[in-house]
């Protein structure tokens, strides 16, 4: 990472509602905590950008299953569920990436979600420079997944972070095959201690 002056961290969703005991919990989803914890702390000692995406939907979202959506009712805006989960420490500098605030917006992609005042993820890391981005968090199939393939087509360079993601997995091997679309696309793999 040293000779990478470049990249960046982004951190999809450790939200409580996405760990054990929540609305919408990914088995072993807090797993990833420590992992990226761990990173953020790296990138924020080289001074290297490390962003954090939330979902953040409103009460009516039609991503849920009573509006009709396929999701049961989770990270409502100011709620506890939506907290980021307390286990993850962030340097002071990292950045918050809000998505899925419309009621109409799925906000699978953190590329698309808003920084504050800085415009959409994707704007932010063009203006930075940042041309590789180390992705871990939740989750695998949903919108890790989203947030990689909309990098790559923008022509950024993904590495995901294979300790450091956990899936869904609605149906089995969800997860797996995200993955291997995510290979397909163009993205590397690689273990967070292996990030240096």
């Amino acid at each position: 990472m040293d000779e990478d002056r470049s990249s960046a961290l982004l951190i999809v969703d450790v939200q409580n509602d996405f760990c054990p005991g929540g609305a919408l919990a990914v088995p072993d989803g807090d797993r990833v905590v420590t992992p990226l914890t761990r990173l953020a702390a790296r990138f924020g000692a080289l001074g290297r950008p490390v962003y954090t995406s939330r979902d953040w939907h409103p009460r009516d979202s039609t991503h849920f299953q009573e509006n009709g959506g396929p999701w049961p009712v989770h990270c409502v805006q100011g709620t506890d569920g939506a907290r980021l989960h307390q286990g993850l420490r962030l340097p002071p500098a990292a950045m918050i990436v809000t998505k899925g605030q419309g009621r109409h917006d799925d906000g699978y992609s953190a590329m698309v979600g808003e920084v504050g005042g800085r415009g959409s993820l994707l704007a932010d890391l063009q203006s930075r420079g940042v041309d590789h981005l180390y992705v871990g968090g939740l989750a695998t199939d949903y919108c890790v997944k989203h947030s990689v393939l909309d990098a790559l087509r923008a022509g950024v360079k993904v590495t995901v972070l294979t300790d450091a993601i956990r899936a869904v997995d609605l149906a089995a091997g969800d997860g797996d095959r995200a993955v291997e679309e995510m290979k397909r696309a163009g993205a590397e793999f690689a273990r967070s201690d292996d990030a240096t």
